[in-house]
C-alpha cells in the first residue's frame, strides 16, 4: 500500500503552500529583528543622553548637531555597505574624502563658484572609485591592498595640495548651506541629502538588478558568473558607487566646516565598516541593508556626542565602541549559526 506524505504544515497547524514558506519570509524576519535591535540600542543610547543632560543633549540644536554629523559619514557608509555586501572592502574612503575636500577648495576650483567645488568634489571621488575598480575587477588585486595603497597616495597627494596648511572656502552660497537659515522645517540641508542618498541607496540594493546582482557576487561570485552576470564589470560599478558617496560627503563636509584639510575623513573607513557591521553587513558579503547601516551611523554618532556632553576621555569612547563592534559580529554569527 502507498503511503503519502502529509502536507508540511506550519506552526499554527495550517497546510503551508506546495512551494513552502518563501525564503524572503525568513530573511525578513531576521533583518525585523535586526531592525528592531538596532532602535532598542538607539533609544536607550537617547534615554542616557536625557538623564545625564537633558537640558543639552535634548536641545534642539544639539540633536540637530548629531544628525548633520552622522550625515558625512551616513553617505560614505551607504556606499561601503554596497562594496562589502559584495564581498569587498575599501579602506580608502576617508583619504578619499580628504582628497576630494582639498581639490575642490583650491584658489583655482573657487573661482568656478558652487558649481565648480560640487563638480570638483564629485568628480575626484568617482575618479578614485574607478582606479579601485579597476585595480581589484580587472587587475586582479586583493581589495584589501588595492584600498590601502588609495589610501596611502589619496593621502600624500591631499598632502602636497594644501602643504599642510588649511584652504578657507570663500563662496557665500556653499557657506550659507551650513547656516541655520538654510535650514527647512528645522532640518539641515546636510541631513536632507543624507536621506535621499539613503533613499536612492535602500532602492537600489533592493529594488533593482543592481542590488541583486551585487548581493549575488558577494554571495557566490563563481555561482553568479554562471549564472550570466559580469562580475568584474559588477565590481567596477560598485566602487564607482563608493568613489561618488565620497564625493558627496566631501562636498558635505566643506559646508560643514567651511574649508578642506588633507586631514579631513581621518579614521571614516573604521567608522563607516563598523557602522555597517553593527547593522547586520557580512563581512564576507552576500547580506546588508542599508537601514541597518544608517541605525549604526546614528548610534556611533549619538554615542560620540554622549561622550562629549558629559566630558569623557576618546579613549573611553573608543573602548565603548570596540565593545559595540565585538558584540554586534558575535551576534551575527549566532544568526547565521540559526538559519
Amino acid at each position: 500500500m502507498t503511503q503519502h506524505a502529509s502536507p508540511p504544515r506550519d506552526s499554527t497547524g495550517k497546510v503551508q503552500s506546495a512551494d513552502g514558506p518563501p525564503a524572503w519570509r525568513g530573511l525578513m524576519a531576521h533583518a525585523d529583528v535586526r531592525t528592531l535591535s538596532l532602535l532598542g540600542v538607539l533609544a536607550a543610547l537617547i534615554v542616557i543622553g536625557g538623564i545625564t543632560k537633558p537640558d543639552e543633549f535634548l536641545d534642539t540644536r544639539n540633536l540637530q548637531l548629531v544628525l548633520t554629523q552622522a550625515s558625512v559619514i551616513g553617505v560614505v557608509t551607504v556606499g561601503m555597505t554596497f562594496v562589502i555586501i559584495s564581498g569587498g572592502i575599501d579602506l580608502s574612503v576617508g583619504a578619499i574624502v580628504a582628497l576630494a575636500s582639498v581639490w575642490a577648495t583650491t584658489v583655482a576650483t573657487q573661482e568656478y563658484g558652487f558649481a565648480g567645488i560640487l563638480f570638483t568634489a564629485v568628480i575626484v571621488g568617482v575618479g578614485c572609485g574607478l582606479v579601485n575598480g579597476m585595480l581589484i575587477a580587472y587587475g586582479a588585486m586583493v581589495p584589501f591592498i588595492a584600498t590601502l595603497a588609495m589610501l596611502a597616495s589619496a593621502r600624500g597627494l591631499a598632502l602636497q595640495i594644501t602643504d599642510g596648511k588649511t584652504q578657507i572656502v570663500t563662496i557665500p552660497s556653499v557657506l550659507d548651506l551650513g547656516e541655520r537659515d538654510a535650514y527647512v522645517l528645522g532640518i539641515p540641508p546636510l541631513v536632507m541629502v543624507f536621506a535621499v542618498v539613503t533613499i536612492i541607496g535602500w532602492l537600489v540594493l533592493n529594488r533593482t538588478t543592481f542590488g541583486r546582482r551585487s548581493v549575488a557576487v558577494g554571495g557566490n561570485a563563481e555561482a553568479a558568473r554562471l549564472a550570466g552576470i559580469d562580475v568584474r564589470r559588477q565590481r567596477l560599478y560598485l566602487y564607482l558607487l563608493s568613489g561618488l558617496c565620497c564625493g558627496i560627503a566631501a562636498f558635505l563636509l566643506i559646508i560643514l566646516s567651511g574649508s578642506g584639510q588633507n586631514t579631513n575623513g581621518n579614521l571614516y573607513e573604521l567608522d563607516a565598516i563598523a557602522a555597517a557591521i553593527i547593522g547586520g553587513t557580512l563581512l564576507t558579503g552576500g547580506r546588508g541593508t542599508i537601514v541597518g547601516s544608517v541605525l549604526g551611523v546614528l548610534i556611533f554618532t549619538t554615542i560620540t556626542n554622549i561622550f562629549a556632553l558629559n566630558n569623557l576621555q576618546s579613549d573611553v569612547q573608543q573602548i565603548a565602541k570596540g565593545a559595540i563592534i565585538v558584540a554586534a559580529v558575535l551576534v551575527q554569527r549566532r544568526t547565521a549559526s540559526t538559519t
